[in-house]
């Protein structure tokens, strides 16, 4: 096991992590202040869910017998129309769960961070689903439908 390349993985991606629950959390504001409720909950509880995730991954950095980093991030586009953003972190998704699960797929000879990094990926799969289920519904249903069920 190499525990150097775990840590630098789980820093990664704590890191990352971090800046895109704040960049969520940030959205479910703009969304309620627009009054889809229902969508501004599903981004709160994913933001939630991020940092999660980020507590797990600094967990086993510790049982690496290593220190969590604080870094800052790149700044992140902020969008006030709901469907551009399902459609910007679609995008997101699409470019990073294959990498994901390809990374994760090198941890095997760790088998506790790899566990970390499987059951990750399986969300970030889930959600890409989510948001591509979102926008299959808005092209059957109609946008205006669409935003009548988020409110």
């Amino acid at each position: 096991m190499d525990k150097n390349k775990s840590i630098q993985i789980l820093q990664a991606y704590a890191t990352g992590l971090a800046a895109q629950s704040y960049g969520h959390r940030v959205q479910s504001k703009i969304f309620a202040d627009q009054g889809f409720n229902k969508l501004a909950e599903k981004y709160a509880d994913h933001a939630n869910e991020e940092m999660g995730w980020v507590d797990k991954f600094n967990e086993r950095i510790l049982d690496l017998g290593a220190t969590p980093l604080v870094a800052a991030s790149p700044e992140q586009p902020v969008f006030t129309d709901p469907v551009e953003f399902i459609k910007y972190d679609l995008e997101i998704s699409h470019r990073e769960v294959p990498s994901l699960i390809a990374l994760t797929a090198t941890l095997a000879d760790d088998f506790k961070t790899y566990d970390i990094m499987k059951a990750y990926a399986l969300d970030e799969e889930d959600d890409m689903f989510w948001m591509e289920q979102q926008l299959d519904l808005i092209e059957k249903i109609g946008l205006q439908n669409w935003f009548v069920q988020q409110l």
